[in-house]
């Protein structure tokens, strides 16, 4: 593999640079509120299967 010098390393990273699109202001709040409402959803699912899990083993350790 050949070597690249320096200036076009430079170069090619500007290049590739310039093809970044970034979202919008609205796009990032409007996504940023979706991940907000997931993780809330998810977290409230976990909760309720871990309380679920740790009730069965309090009743199976009951048992014993």
């Amino acid at each position: 593999m050949a070597k690249t010098s320096p200036g076009e390393f430079i170069r090619q990273v500007r290049s590739e640079a310039n093809k970044v699109v970034w979202p919008t202001r609205q796009e990032t709040v409007r996504t940023a509120i979706f991940v907000a409402i997931m993780v809330l959803i998810l977290s409230l699912f976990f909760l309720g299967v871990d309380s679920a899990f740790g009730a069965v083993v309090r009743w199976l350790l009951t048992l014993v």
